[in-house]
């Protein structure tokens, strides 16, 4: 049997210890614990967190599951649904915003944890573009196609329709590896340099194609390729 927040020590309670030492000090289950805040009887938040943890492989799938998934786990219902979710679009929304107020091109960290965060957990596989001003400023992020679970078609020739009605001067592209492998197939590379050469004619510079997975993200430019 799991047990319960209330049976806990105070100084180990996860909105206490949040409180004292800053949500850093929590694990993951500790902090999807404290936003359940309660759970199924015999089990608790803690409980319930944990076993989403371990039934979806993780916070990524968790935050990203659909409705009927969740709905699947005693004590989950479209309330503690929708925290989830919310908690996801804050983050994305929060990353977001550092893009567009920062210069992306020099804050490379920050492109890699939006795009963890934005494609990572993704079932499919799904190709996504984030469209850049001439300071490398993002003017706009979307999902742009989204295929099987290893295989989506790309169409540079609408990449490049959509970056000049965005009026972008450059782009940085990713698509998500849903097995995990952050590596670069034969077909990646064709598919990156057919995009570069696309965009080229229209002076539109590629500056980067991520390969992203739950764990870990390739980078086309920092291998030379680009």
């Amino acid at each position: 049997m799991a047990i319960r927040i209330a049976e806990l020590p105070v100084a180990l309670r996860p909105r206490e210890k949040l409180l004292a030492h800053g949500a850093g000090a929590l694990d993951d289950v500790e902090l999807v614990a404290l936003l359940l805040r309660s759970g199924p009887p015999g089990r608790g938040a803690l409980g319930l967190a944990t076993e989403l943890i371990e039934r979806l492989g993780g916070i990524g799938p968790l935050l990203r599951a659909d409705v009927a998934v969740l709905r699947g786990t005693p004590g989950i219902g479209a309330a503690k649904y929708a925290e989830l979710a919310a908690v996801l679009e804050l983050a994305r929304r929060a990353l977001g915003e550092t893009l567009r107020r920062d210069v992306a091109f020099h804050d490379p960290q920050t492109v890699r944890d939006y795009l963890r965060l934005w494609l990572g957990a993704e079932p499919i596989e799904v190709f996504a573009a984030l469209f850049l001003d001439q300071h490398h400023r993002l003017l706009d992020a979307r999902q742009l196609w989204r295929g099987t679970l290893t295989h989506t078609a790309v169409y540079p020739r609408e990449l490049v329709k959509l970056a000049l009605q965005l009026d972008a001067a450059a782009l940085i592209v990713a698509h998500n590896h849903p097995s995990g492998v952050a590596e670069a197939s034969p077909d990646d590379r064709l598919l990156t340099a057919r995009l570069k050469e696309a965009l080229a004619l229209v002076e539109v510079r590629l500056i980067d194609h991520f390969i992203v997975t739950r764990s870990a993200l390739y980078s086309f430019a920092e291998d030379g390729l680009i």
